[in-house]
């Protein structure tokens, strides 16, 4: 999880009121594992570093204490439990991860045994699901693409008319300057806000179609592999879930993507306005000169703006449907017959890790029922 993670999980922090609080495991869960990722190149070398558990404590208790004047009593309480027991989850990863990695494997090798016999069938019914999700997810991305662009033109065609309106103004009206101008700044604040407000809930929608077709697909492969698998159907279920559990990951971090790229736009639009407004409460004697150079770069520098928005985001439909092909070929890579692999057991520690947190915060809530 990036710093952003923290940032989401202290909002939700913040806004709690009265005796009651939805703090989801979600969050808590990104935390600790965003945690170890940064403290090295991945996650594997955190958790294999043996970091004192004073130090997730303090992270931990940081991410409360930054926001204890402004949360409830019940938020308090909180803290108090969840702080230990997301540390003594810490304690623990290290001896899991082992663990979990000669389970992945021993499981692996039981399925491996039940497939072998069919392990022609097996591999073309996985290449078949690679080239099908392939071109299934295609025009996904083509869509979101053509979204990105079409939000784009719309930003330039509803900013870009308000700043040279204002180029009129200016050669129209020699004299009181920011009496006529100064309305402009919060018309062109306005704008942006509702526009970027709009950009985001036009994306937002193509995270959920991603993720119902990602499911779509794994149920189809688990129809397809279950005759192969008998009496091995629980390893097969559990190598199915750990790939839904990456792949709604990656569709989740899509999400995020999707909504920080149209949060970075507002926060690069806005100055802006602010400069106007600098500008304009100028001295009457030079906010005409002032203003005449930065009203005439005004549209260009709106629409640089939308451009590195939409050359950053358009992308990012081939890259989820690259990695959501990757999982699958990575699945079919450790049912090939001999390979030596154990999976990703890292994505099934963190899989654990968080339905341990998932159970813990159930358990408050029917303590506090």
């Amino acid at each position: 999880m990036s710093p952003k993670g923290a940032v989401i999980f202290l909002g939700l922090l913040a806004i709690i009121a009265g005796a009651q609080a939805e703090v989801s495991a979600e969050q808590v869960a990104d935390v600790v594992w965003g945690y170890f990722s940064q403290l090295g190149s991945n996650a594997k070398e955190a958790v294999e570093a043996q970091i004192p558990t004073s130090e997730i404590s303090q992270k931990l208790n940081s991410l409360f204490q930054d926001n204890l004047d402004t949360v409830s009593a019940y938020a308090l309480e909180l803290q108090k439990q969840v702080v230990p027991f997301a540390t003594q989850l810490h304690g623990r990863l290290a001896e899991d991860s082992q663990k979990l990695k000669e389970q992945v494997q021993e499981e692996l090798n039981q399925l491996r045994a039940r497939i072998t016999p069919h392990a022609e069938e097996v591999r073309r019914q996985m290449t078949s699901t690679i080239q099908n999700l392939q071109a299934q997810l295609g025009p996904y991305a083509e869509e979101l693409r053509s979204q990105v662009n079409r939000n784009a033109a719309e930003l330039r065609q509803g900013l870009e008319p308000l700043a040279e309106e204002m180029r009129a103004k200016l050669r129209e009206n020699m004299g009181d300057l920011q009496g006529v101008l100064s309305p402009y700044a919060d018309r062109l604040q306005q704008r942006i806000e509702a526009q970027v407000g709009t950009l985001k809930a036009t994306l937002d929608p193509y995270a959920n179609k991603l993720k119902a077709e990602a499911d779509r697909t794994l149920e189809e492969l688990r129809t397809s592999l279950a005759p192969f698998a008998q009496d091995a159907q629980g390893q097969l279920n559990r190598q199915l879930e750990g790939l839904s559990f990456q792949m709604q990951k990656g569709v989740e971090e899509l999400k995020a993507k999707l909504s920080e790229g149209a949060l970075d736009l507002e926060t690069k639009l806005s100055p802006l306005v602010q400069e106007l407004r600098e500008k304009l409460q100028q001295d009457a004697s030079s906010v005409q000169e002032s203003l005449t150079p930065y009203l005439d770069g005004l549209s260009g520098q709106i629409g640089g703006r939308i451009e590195e928005f939409r050359q950053a985001v358009g992308p990012h439909g081939e890259s989820i449907n690259q990695l959501l092909v990757q999982k699958v070929e990575e699945m079919r890579s450790n049912l090939e017959p001999y390979a030596d692999k154990a999976g990703d057991h890292l994505g099934f520690l963190e899989k654990n890790l968080r339905d341990k947190l998932a159970s813990f915060f159930e358990g408050l809530k029917q303590k506090e029922n």
